[in-house]
């Protein structure tokens, strides 16, 4: 049991380490916050098709990485609260790859947008729906499904048995 936990835990802390650093990439673009957002560290939201212990690692990656990029509270709580949704709902759709990214592009799509106007001032709202949509779709539906096909193939060398 003990030996689960730490197997667990350990992936979960590598999972949220790389949400920040990759969600650093994007920062270093531009890419990371505001109305234009295409955060790579996104097309992690895919991986608790193979390990729970990527449900809190996107949660724990997401909220680190809002406070170190300096995020308003709103956006770290409720842009959190979103990976979250998605990274569950991405769990509870596994079986179909194809719609286990849908969850974190429809919790984003909807959430993001109003943190960006009531949070940030972000005006008109339609743009921000658009914008942020868009780059959910590039993060979690093309580079998600790159990466689930990738390590596919190594599944149970990365993440035990699945």
């Amino acid at each position: 049991m003990q030996k689960k936990n730490i197997h667990f835990l350990t992936q979960a802390a590598m999972i949220a380490a790389l949400y920040v650093v990759l969600t650093f990439i994007a920062n270093a673009f531009g890419l990371a916050n505001y109305a234009v957002q295409v955060r790579f560290s996104e097309a992690l939201t895919i991986l608790p098709i193979f390990t729970t212990a990527g449900i809190p690692g996107l949660f724990i990656g997401c909220i680190i990485s809002n406070v170190l990029t300096g995020c308003a509270l709103p956006d770290i709580i409720f842009g959190s609260i979103a990976t979250l949704i998605g990274a569950f709902g991405t769990y509870k759709l596994k079986s179909n790859r194809f719609l286990a990214v849908l969850p974190p592009i429809i919790a984003n799509a909807v959430i993001v947008p109003l943190v960006l106007k009531y949070a940030y001032g972000i005006e008109p709202l339609w743009f921000s729906f658009v914008t942020v949509t868009a780059g959910e779709i590039i993060s979690c539906g093309v580079l998600g499904l790159i990466l689930v096909a990738v390590l596919n193939k190594y599944k149970t060398q990365i993440f035990g048995t699945v």
